[in-house]
């Protein structure tokens, strides 16, 4: 059996300044139809981002079979460098010559507030990155451009790849048939707690219900853990508290990469749970989505000491616990 897994979604580059004072001293609320305004930023970093390079890059910290699937454009070239040298399987990376990679340009001031911009480029031809015919273990629909999501979704359902389907910052993009149509294909639905609330209010179904249609579902909620709605229960997994918090930027993509190394090696949703809480916390102790480096025997012993279980155990019946 195949143990690889797909994960589908924006590979981009995270390019990040900080402004030394604060917007609301500078953006007049009485001007704002004329807005002009220039911010000296002493301070700037670029950050190997998008969601399935996160994942992909948390998957390989635990010794996954991790295969991103995405769009990227010829400026590319270091980052797939720096993910072959991590071991990563960039064989389904496609890259578009006369294109740019999606990059988000982010201005941050002394109160974390933030002045986004994103640009999509090569990942608007997502859903030209053709998987038919891969084999996985399992699979993840993580954010991208909605049409790259919806020709993925329904190319590993027709090939009978299980797959979590992570709405993300994807949300704005699905209404509600969006929604139901995704999960009639998902295997799992993960969410952090505002996007639970925006899915039940936009599909008219709580958790309980959609867990019901699927194999399962996980909310996160930050510092107080997650819920796993499983059947006809729901069970609280108890948070890993972090040695400092620095940075949340990636920590659910940490959270899904856990996920799916316990999913490919069988186990049960909730002790797969419990290795996403992991992942999370060595990641927010870190600046930047991957800048932890913490090794396979950090994670284990982590898991050992929080949960008692192990990285190499064989398939859990979350039932026992």
């Amino acid at each position: 059996m195949s143990d690889k897994v797909l994960i589908c979604g924006s590979i981009a580059f995270d390019t990040i300044a900080v402004f030394e004072g604060h917007f609301k001293d500078h953006i007049l609320a009485d001007s704002i139809q004329a807005l002009s305004v220039s911010f000296f930023v002493p301070s700037l970093r670029k950050e190997y981002g998008g969601c399935a390079g996160n994942i992909a890059y948390n998957l390989s910290l635990l010794g996954g079979h991790a295969v991103p699937v995405g769009t990227v454009g010829a400026d590319a070239a270091d980052y797939l460098e720096y993910m072959q040298q991590l071991g990563i399987d960039i064989s389904m990376v496609r890259v578009l010559e006369d294109k740019y990679t999606p990059q988000c340009f982010i201005t941050t001031d002394l109160d974390n507030n933030q002045i986004a911009s994103f640009h999509p480029g090569a990942m608007q031809h997502s859903a030209e990155n053709d998987i038919t015919g891969q084999d996985a273990a399992w699979a993840i629909i993580a954010p991208d451009a909605k049409e790259g999501m919806f020709a993925h979704a329904e190319r590993l359902h027709a090939a009978g790849i299980p797959f979590v389907f992570d709405l993300g910052q994807a949300m704005p993009l699905f209404d509600g048939d969006d929604l139901r149509r995704m999960m009639t294909m998902a295997s799992i639905l993960c969410v952090n707690e505002y996007e639970a609330e925006v899915v039940s209010q936009r599909t008219g179904l709580t958790l309980e219900q959609i867990a019901a249609g699927l194999k399962g579902a996980i909310v996160t909620h930050g510092a107080d853990g997650a819920v796993v709605y499983e059947g006809n229960r729901s069970i609280t997994v108890d948070v890993v508290p972090a040695e400092t918090v620095v940075d949340p930027t990636g920590c659910g993509d940490a959270h899904r990469a856990g996920l799916l190394y316990g999913l490919t090696n069988g186990w049960g949703l909730v002790d797969a749970c419990k290795l996403g809480n992991v992942m999370g916390s060595l990641k927010v102790a870190s600046r930047g989505p991957q800048n932890h480096r913490p090794t396979r025997q950090d994670i284990e012993s982590m898991l050992q000491t929080r949960y008692g279980i192990s990285l190499d155990q064989e398939q859990v019946n979350t039932q026992e616990r």
